[in-house]
């Protein structure tokens, strides 16, 4: 291989270290910062001051924080995730079950979106100013001025409340047949499909048409090869990295959107877990679910930069 790739792809690596690194203090001083006190929460109004004092040595709220940033991150390498404050139960054990439950969503949702993204994303570019190009063009714009929670608002009035086709709440745990996987998770999935699609969409289209403008394309068309032939032999090869790109890019914010999806669908994932923590102000099962969300966008915008790299020709001489 490439010895100039090589440190390429190392020095991503090495990047996206560093940068979880510094997210898991962002997170740690974020989460550190929330109002109220744990202890007070968890033993009630009617705990005496020196209750509150042996609770909080116990939990060794009362170390430098330095101190417990450095516990927390030495457990999180070693795999261990810590106790929940609220519920006295193993921080992994808890988010087991929830996190199969987002990856599930996350899956299906890819499964659908990214398929129908890449069709319209090639198929606009390829035919573009045309009616159908200015048509989809419109309802992406259309999209994207809308947020998630107003959709998913939507998607209940109208597939929940007036056809009554659908469940208003979603529940993974339902699921025994394909007809009841669809059902569960058709509202979750068009709500994430909004969110992400229209972003791949206008990239896609973008990067295909900046691929149809270099000069081999030109003449490969000055040569007779039909437009399709075109795209699919001599655009979209050289058009993969900043694909990936849109795909990751686009993907990395189903993060964002699964949050709300989860709490407006009482979804039982992470994301509902995270929000269900906050209100009791269980900080090792909210910086462990924020790990896991920084987690994975990191690794989605990491892939996708190795790809790019990968499938850049230049690099490849």
């Amino acid at each position: 291989m490439n010895p100039q790739i090589v440190r390429l792809v190392l020095g991503r690596l090495g990047v996206a270290l560093v940068t979880l690194l510094i997210v898991s203090f962002v997170v740690f001083a974020a989460t550190q910062m929330l109002p109220g006190d744990v202890v007070e929460i968890l033993l009630g109004q009617a705990a005496t001051p020196e209750a509150v004092a042996g609770l909080r040595e116990a939990m060794h709220l009362n170390d430098p924080a330095f101190l417990q940033y450095g516990r927390w991150l030495i457990g999180l390498a070693q795999g261990d995730l810590g106790m929940s404050y609220a519920n006295n139960l193993p921080v992994a054990g808890m988010i087991g079950g929830r996190l199969a439950n987002t990856l599930m969503l996350a899956a299906v949702t890819a499964a659908v979106a990214v398929p129908v993204a890449l069709f319209l994303g090639i198929t606009t570019a390829m035919h573009r100013g045309s009616v159908y190009d200015r048509i989809v063009t419109t309802g992406i714009v259309a999209v994207i001025s809308v947020p998630e929670f107003m959709i998913a608002t939507l998607a209940v009035l109208v597939f929940a409340v007036w056809l009554k086709w659908l469940p208003a709440l979603s529940f993974a745990n339902d699921v025994t047949s394909l007809a009841e996987m669809l059902r569960v998770f058709a509202m979750p999935v068009i709500t994430l499909c909004c969110v992400i699609s229209a972003q791949m969409i206008r990239m896609t289209r973008a990067a295909v048409i900046d691929a149809l403008t270099m000069p081999y394309v030109e003449m490969a068309l000055l040569k007779g090869a039909s437009r399709r032939r075109m795209v699919m032999r001599h655009a979209l090869p050289n058009a993969i990295g900043p694909i990936v790109n849109a795909v990751a890019l686009s993907l990395s914010y189903l993060l964002g959107g699964v949050i709300i999806v989860e709490t407006i669908f009482n979804y039982p994932g992470i994301a509902k877990l995270m929000v269900d923590a906050v209100a009791t102000r269980d900080l090792p099962l909210i910086q462990t679910c924020a790990m896991i969300f920084c987690l994975g966008y990191l690794t989605l915008i990491t892939l996708a930069d190795i790809i790019a790299i990968l499938s850049n020709p230049k690099l490849r001489k």
